[in-house]
């Protein structure tokens, strides 16, 4: 198949799925979500995918439609279905289906709803914008949930702006981007915010501190200011499909690009890690 989406149970292309309009996550956004990639047609870092779904899902009190190891083998089993060796795999699991009521529905069983699609494959810049905004998002962004209005909307500025990323700043404090964590490296050190209720605990952010403790790299985590950031060495945006964007202006201004040594032995282990 080139592509293919899945819910409770039903597959079909992309295009064709019909989702229920009493599905929660329609009129609530009442759910979770998550991202992994495949390369060359291995799902990557799926453990840990599957333990922040499920932290992310205790969290809102949704109880999962299956156990995780059982959505961990039906994404394996569904991503061999699709013709391209690599791909993006999106899951998300909202409360149930239920007339809309803001109270949780009483023996509803949750919804699985996955979509797989073809992928370009590694994606990594030198030459990433991105503009700073105020953070005036709820206090847990460290649930992956499906309430992204404002993320959306810091999204489309930093477009607008000529940008492919948005950065917020919280109380003066640099949090994480609208759909990458932020980190910097000064003096070689590698810095990023702690894994609070700010940010979302991005799994590649994860990995590039395990990365900087194989490589011998000091890292910090701590909060940091935008001033701090524009004197930063380097600024590192990254995600599950952009896991090593380099920052070269923040709000028009040139930044970083000081030390791609660094940045450089941290791709490699990156591309070393994804060739298994």
């Amino acid at each position: 198949m080139k592509d293919l989406a899945y819910y409770n149970g039903t597959i079909t292309p992309i295009a064709d799925m019909m989702i229920p309009a009493g599905d929660r996550g329609f009129y609530f956004g009442d759910g979770i979500y998550e991202v992994a990639m495949v390369f060359n047609r291995k799902l990557f870092a799926l453990q840990e995918h599957l333990d922040r779904m499920e932290r992310s899902a205790s969290m809102v009190r949704i109880a999962l439609p299956m156990p995780k190891e059982e959505i961990g083998a039906l994404l394996q089993e569904l991503t061999g279905r699709i013709d391209s060796a690599c791909q993006f795999v999106y899951w998300q699991i909202t409360r149930g289906t239920a007339p809309r009521n803001h109270l949780f529905p009483a023996g509803v069983p949750s919804n699985l709803y996955i979509y797989i699609k073809p992928w370009k494959g590694v994606e990594m810049a030198d030459d990433y914008r991105v503009i700073s905004v105020e953070d005036t998002r709820f206090l847990h962004c460290d649930i992956k949930t499906l309430n992204l209005l404002l993320n959306v909307l810091a999204a489309q500025k930093a477009k607008e702006a000529g940008c492919q990323e948005a950065v917020f700043v919280r109380d003066g404090i640099v949090t994480e981007g609208s759909h990458a964590n932020v980190s910097m490296i000064k003096d070689g050190v590698f810095i990023t915010h702690p894994a609070d209720r700010l940010i979302l605990p991005g799994v590649e952010r994860r990995h590039l501190i395990a990365y900087c403790g194989e490589l011998g790299i000091p890292v910090e985590e701590r909060g940091f200011t935008l001033a701090e950031l524009r004197e930063a060495d380097e600024i590192l945006m990254s995600s599950t499909s952009h896991p090593s964007m380099r920052v070269m202006e923040l709000d028009g201004v040139p930044v970083g690009r000081k030390d791609a040594e660094t940045v450089n032995r941290l791709r490699e282990k990156y591309l070393a890690e994804i060739a298994g």
